[in-house]
């Protein structure tokens, strides 16, 4: 009886842990994308499709092509080169999408089995009528695991009627050019990315778990940029499930769970009589989450991820280390305060609820356009549940998407989320060879012509046929993209290095300023140098003109005049102005004097008057008209 009793235990936490969610009102979403028909007219249109938990959606970003359904292996459970079938695209031809259809095999082996043979994206069509789904991995095993991680394209799942009509338009030779779209995949309500990921610190679970520890450590790089720049906002999630209230006494449930069963975590071994327990996992869960309040309560979130990367590093369950001294060591080397992250867990054998852990198993119930958290890992954006590759550069491109398009922070445009579409032909945008300038920008969401800021010169245009350099400094790139040229030593621009001026020929030469500017024959074309006593030679953007005799040229007069009357004006010319400099001169003096003795007289008289009529204000002023002594 303790036999069945004990697998009977064993079973329902099993269910509970492929479930991982609260057994009422469970609701699943299906994240969708959308899916445009272009041709042939009879079927075009949007429908719906569910995107794939694997490979790489291009989330903020859309993808067109053909689509192409084989005439074996329809369901594409074995690889199509056993058919001798191809899908790979030639030079100038669209990407080829694979229509297959559901059954007999994995979501994701036919995805595998397409991509091998060239298919840059696949579709499968439901073979029942139903509400569409999400196509999720298998269950980890040797065999699948070999190809699930490698899966790089995006695949969808299509409703049975739509998929009819595809193969009816294709088997009628009509050409089926369609368009997934991912723009719309994740919404973007302000200038901040929300997201949370769902995790687990047990790392003996698997291939996902492996999967799991490797994502965060790559990933916590650009996180905790986007975090300390303001850009996000992370939570992290850990999923717990409650014991049978009628077990919570049983060697399984006492072994998994803490809090007398409110909060359990399936064995990491599956092995109730050897290694570590569930219940060790809910004590580090519920540590990683303390320490993410802790650190958030200090105003460094980003903490978090220091913390479960060294703990990854530093305390795995392979080496006996995952336990509570090795986390105490790697929170103090973080700075953080153990004794507040103890108090933050509370009791784990307490029996009433821990509040944090409650507050998770409240979260894994669905909200919005979000539904329950039922597979692990889980990453939500802005609400929206992530579907694909647990990978940095596709979990980085979903979380840009979520920004609304130019309000990217920088490292949205990195080289882990570049398309790379400006390889080729520079993206078709506007290139200057000569500078090795380019107009073509990769991003996330695809390339973009924007004629560039270089060396602080800000380029105008359209960024698709023309960018000019504009500003000050403009004649620093590539000479303002004005003709130049050198001549014995001397440079000469048609770049002029101030406002939007265009290129203007420098004096002394004509032409169109970009291209060309040719030197201007002064004294073929008689523009100067016409005096009769002149004699003109023309110079690279000048000329030279002398005078016959004892003559000298003056340029502005165009005219020649004697040496001796220059020398006779300019005699006169010094004389008048000593003569004005001494006149001046005299003048001031005269100035100065007058204005000295006016002074004398004025105090002179002032005493005089004093001794005859005294103010009442004033004092006696000493007379200066005689220096005898006063009467007695």
């Amino acid at each position: 009886m303790e036999l069945r009793r004990s697998q009977l235990v064993g079973l329902f936490l099993g269910f509970l842990f492929l479930t991982a969610a609260p057994l009422s009102s469970a609701r699943f979403v299906v994240e969708k994308n959308s899916l445009r028909v272009t041709s042939p007219d009879k079927i075009k249109g949007t429908y719906d499709s569910a995107i794939g938990n694997f490979g790489i959606p291009q989330y903020g970003g859309s993808m067109a092509g053909a689509v192409v359904y084989p005439k074996e292996n329809q369901k594409g459970c074995k690889e199509f080169s056993d058919f001798g079938i191809s899908f790979q695209s030639k030079p100038g031809a669209l990407p080829t999408f694979v229509l297959v259809d559901r059954g007999d095999c994995f979501f994701a082996l036919k995805v595998w089995n397409a991509q091998k043979a060239g298919a840059s994206a696949v579709l499968v069509a439901d073979n029942i009528e139903e509400a569409l789904i999400t196509m999720d991995t298998p269950e980890e095993d040797s065999s699948s695991s070999k190809y699930i991680e490698n899966i790089t394209i995006p695949s969808a799942l299509i409703e049975k009627n739509f998929g009819e009509t595809l193969k009816k338009a294709i088997s009628g030779g009509n050409m089926v050019n369609v368009n997934l779209d991912w723009r719309e995949a994740v919404p973007h309500p302000d200038d901040r990315v929300e997201y949370e990921l769902w995790t687990n610190s047990n790392d003996e679970c698997g291939v996902k778990c492996d999967m799991l520890m490797e994502f965060v450590k790559d990933f916590k790089g650009a996180a905790q940029i986007l975090e300390k720049g303001g850009y996000t906002q992370f939570t992290p999630h850990y999923i717990t499930w409650y014991c049978p209230h009628a077990f919570t006494l049983s060697k399984q449930c006492k072994s998994q769970c803490i809090n007398h069963g409110r909060y359990c975590a399936p064995d990491p071994e599956q092995d109730f009589s050897a290694g570590y327990e569930g219940k060790d996992v809910v004590l580090e869960n519920l540590r990683q989450l303390c320490v993410f309040k802790v650190a958030n309560e200090t105003k460094r979130p980003w903490v978090w991820w220091d913390y479960v990367t060294d703990f990854q590093i530093r305390c795995p369950m392979k080496e006996k280390k995952y336990n509570k001294d090795c986390a105490d060591g790697v929170i103090r080397s973080l700075g953080l305060d153990v004794k507040k992250i103890e108090k933050c867990m509370g009791d784990p054998n307490a029996d009433s609820d821990n509040p944090v852990l409650k507050e998770e198993q409240n979260a894994q119930v669905g909200k919005g356009s979000r539904g329950d958290v039922t597979i692990l890992p889980t990453l939500v954006v802005n609400n929206r549940q992530y579907r694909g590759k647990l990978e940095k550069g596709a979990v980085l491109k979903a979380t840009c998407a979520g920004f609304e398009e130019t309000t990217e922070p920088a490292v949205c445009l990195s080289g882990d989320v570049e398309t790379n579409e400006c390889l080729d032909n520079n993206g078709g945008c506007w290139h200057d060879k000569t500078a090795n300038i380019t107009a073509c920008k990769d991003t996330f969401r695809g390339r973009v012509c924007e004629c560039p800021l270089v060396d602080g010169v800000q380029f105008k245009g359209d960024g698709y046929t023309s960018c000019e350099a504009s500003g000050p400094g403009r004649c620093k790139i590539n000479n303002g993209g004005c003709w130049n040229d050198s001549h014995e030593g001397h440079s000469y621009s048609a770049c002029l290095d101030f406002g939007n001026s265009k290129c203007q020929c420098p004096p002394g030469f004509k032409g169109d300023g970009i291209k060309t500017c040719k030197d201007i024959d002064e004294c073929k074309e008689k523009k100067a140098c016409q005096c009769p006593e002149c004699s003109c030679k023309n110079t690279w953007g000048s000329y030279e003109c002398t005078c016959s005799g004892d003559l000298l040229y003056i340029r502005d007069h165009d005219t020649c005049i004697s040496k001796r009357s220059v020398q006779t004006k300019s005699a006169w010319a010094a004389v008048w102005v000593i003569l004005i400099g001494l006149a001046m001169a005299g003048f001031g003096a005269y100035l100065i004097y007058k204005y000295r003795l006016r002074s004398y007289m004025d105090s002179e008289i002032r005493a005089i008057m004093a001794q005859y009529m005294p103010l009442d204000s004033q004092a006696e002023v000493p007379n200066h008209v005689s220096d005898e002594n006063p009467r007695v």
